[in-house]
This record gives C-alpha cells, sequence and structure tokens, in this order.
C-alpha cells in the first residue's frame, strides 16, 4: 500500500470515529484531517530553502490528507511565536526547522503539555529528545568534515582561505564552519577572512570583493551554500581572477543545486556538497507510524549525503542530484 494510501487509511478511520462508533478515539478534529504547524526558514533563503519549501507544500495537503499551517522567519524569536500560536491553534503535529539550535525548550515543553507532536526537520536544536518525537535531519558536522577531507586531499603549496559562512547559529552554519576552522587550527592553514553573508550571493559578492581591494592573497574559497559561492565567483570574474579545475582559485559550495552542478562540470567550480532538501516522504512515514500507535526504532532519521568533485562529476550526478 502507498504512503498515501495508509495515510488517507489514518484519516478515514479518524472520520468513522469522529461519529461515535464503538471502540473508536476521538476523531483529530472535525475535518478528519491531521492538523499540522509547519515552521520553516524564508524560502527565498537559498534555492536549497525553496526546493525544501516546495517538497512540503506539495506533500502536506489537503488531497493527501492534511490541514497545514505554513510560517516562515530566519529570527529565532519570530519563530518561537509561530510555534506558541499553533500550539493554541491545537495543531496535532508541530514541524520545525529551527532558525537558532538554542531557546527552544520552553514552548517545546508547552507543545507537549498540550499533546502537540514536535517533529524536527532539516536541522538539529539543542534541547532534550524527550520533547520532539523525531527528527530529520541532514549530519552537518558530516557536510563539514567531508568537504575540508577533500580540501585536504587537494595537497596544495598553501591553503588561503576566504570562509564565506551561512546566518550564524543555525546547525548548517556550525557544522559546515566546525570543520574548516578546527582542521586550519590543527594544519596551520590561513583563513583570511571569515564573515557571514547569510547564505546570499550578494553579500558574499561584497566580502570577497573587499578582500580583493585590500589586496589579500587567497587560493580558496569556502561558501556555506552554492548561492554565497556564485556571489564570491562574481567578484572574482569583475576582477579577471581564474577558478575553477586548474585555475588559481578553488570554489568550494554546499546544497547541489543544478546550475551549481553544472558549473561543477564545466571546471568552474572545484566542489559542492550535498544537502538533500527533500525530507517530507521521511516526515509523512513517521506520522504515519505514530498514527497506528507504532513506537520509532531511531528518533534520529539522517539522511545519506554526497560530495562532488569536478574532476569526477557525471551528467547522471547533475540529473540525479541538482535541486
Amino acid at each position: 500500500m502507498s504512503t498515501w494510501k495508509k495515510v488517507l487509511g489514518v484519516v478515514l478511520t479518524a472520520a468513522v470515529c469522529s461519529v461515535g462508533f464503538v471502540g473508536c478515539g476521538n476523531a483529530k478534529n472535525d475535518s478528519g484531517l491531521i492538523k499540522v504547524g509547519i515552521i520553516n526558514n524564508d524560502p527565498n533563503e537559498s534555492g536549497y530553502r525553496t526546493a525544501n519549501v516546495n517538497d512540503l507544500k506539495n506533500t502536506f495537503t489537503e488531497e493527501n490528507g492534511f490541514d497545514a499551517q505554513f510560517s516562515y522567519s530566519l529570527k529565532n524569536d519570530e519563530q518561537i511565536s509561530f510555534a506558541q500560536k499553533f500550539i493554541q491553534d491545537e495543531v496535532d503535529y508541530l514541524l520545525l526547522s529551527a532558525a537558532d539550535t538554542a531557546g527552544w525548550d520552553s514552548v517545546l515543553q508547552d507543545a507537549k503539555n498540550a499533546g502537540v507532536k514536535v517533529i524536527l526537520f532539516d536541522r538539529t536544536i539543542d534541547a532534550s529528545p524527550d520533547l520532539y518525537e523525531a527528527s530529520v535531519v541532514s549530519d552537518m558536522n558530516k557536510e563539514g568534515e567531508t568537504a575540508v577531507e577533500w580540501l585536504k586531499n587537494q595537497n596544495l603549496d598553501k591553503y588561503e582561505i576566504i570562509h564565506l559562512q551561512g546566518v550564524m547559529g543555525t546547525a548548517a552554519q556550525k557544522g559546515r564552519s566546525g570543520s574548516l576552522t578546527d582542521t586550519a587550527s590543527q594544519l596551520g592553514w590561513d583563513i583570511v577572512s571569515q564573515q557571514t553573508a547569510e547564505w546570499n550571493a550578494e553579500k558574499a559578492q561584497q566580502i570577497v570583493q573587499s578582500a580583493i581591494d585590500a589586496g589579500k592573497s587567497f587560493n580558496v574559497i569556502y561558501a556555506e551554500n552554492d548561492d554565497m559561492a556564485k556571489g564570491a565567483v562574481a567578484a572574482l570574474d569583475k576582477a579577471n581572477i581564474s577558478h575553477g579545475v586548474g585555475k588559481d582559485v578553488i570554489v568550494m559550495g554546499f546544497d547541489c543545486n543544478r546550475w551549481a552542478l553544472e558549473e561543477l562540470k564545466a571546471g568552474n567550480w572545484n566542489y559542492d556538497g550535498q544537502c538533500n532538501p527533500f525530507q517530507s516522504s521521511y516526515i509523512v512515514n513517521i506520522i504515519e507510524k505514530l498514527e497506528n500507535g507504532e513506537t520509532l526504532a531511531d528518533k534520529t532519521i539522517v539522511m545519506d549525503e554526497k560530495g562532488f568533485d569536478a574532476a569526477t562529476i557525471t551528467d547522471e550526478d547533475v540529473s540525479n542530484y541538482g535541486i
């Protein structure tokens, strides 16, 4: 039986129970739909986020058995306010991609007290596992480790790195920054500039342009998402600095936007780390199990992800993994 048929089966059962048949529990709401509040980051944050938002919107529909409300913010305090509102609205499930890893204990305790089941997606938080049912995430630390190991294996004569960070405090920023910072310290790599561009191409271009104008020497751009790598390349192109395979500057990004993988395939970039935005099917599977009264074997579901090298990427990789 397909996932959707199973979920709809749960919904139909709830609808039958709502008329008071013996042996049935209480229906979730008058419509019989599973009521879901979804808190995510700004859809315009990046190509990755746009794909993530669209995946959730296409899945959590009335046709598929859900009454879903969506809220978006890059600010933790605003997301917490959204969560409080969803709890007041008596949603059955609260799906959360947190803007920051800290500060969630109180509102998630409120959710638990109200009988609202919390499922984390995309990003982890610093909170007790007792406060949420499951977490569907990328291993951001592993993403950073994989990228930095690739960079280390390039065996450069010197490492002079411009490090473009994402929004500070996010799980993606922490994971992708941590490995680079630690390795640079251990091996004596020179991080000539380390600033947040907040996932934004224009801000990344300004940071790299400032480094160029200041006469800083660098041979690696380590950008924590594709949009920032794109902005960095725009600054390099404006200054006629070559980049990519066999050129003056190595360009590294994350997220595997299709256009970024095409840049890799063309040799204009060197590395791109995958971050899988298609999480809704994992979440539906979790909800299905919880609705059936099953106990989850694992609370943390980590998606398998790859890193791509310009020297080995194929057309099939671009087709299969580009978002």
